[in-house]
């Protein structure tokens, strides 16, 4: 039992609020997932360009991205803000991947 739990003691709150966590619990491993899935194809996009000797970075295509997921937050009712520095966390590892790619491809 979790100290929220405990002070709420046995409740319909404390019901809700576990109900609430196993969702939350669920979304959190559907965001890994997703996210491991997202890796696995900006890793072949990354032997991809090394192999024809493009850039790690693509910033047109990022700023197209950040421009979408913008929109895309806006029209969820998420922070426009928190998405890009989201989707900035997740373009630096991608980028760091491909350059570690490419520096493996001798490019």
């Amino acid at each position: 039992m979790s100290n929220a739990e405990a002070q709420l003691g046995q409740s319909e709150a404390v019901n809700e609020l576990k109900a609430l966590r196993s969702s939350i619990d669920n979304i959190d491993a559907a965001l890994i997932n997703m996210l491991a899935e997202r890796f696995k194809c900006t890793q072949k996009v990354g032997v991809l360009k090394a192999t024809n000797d493009l850039p790690p970075a693509d910033p047109a295509r990022e700023k197209i991205q950040i421009e979408r997921l913008r929109r895309l937050a806006a029209e969820a009712n998420l922070d426009p803000d928190f998405a890009e520095k989201f989707l900035n966390f997740i373009v630096r590892e991608v980028i760091r991947h491909h350059e570690a790619i490419a520096a493996e491809a001798g490019n």
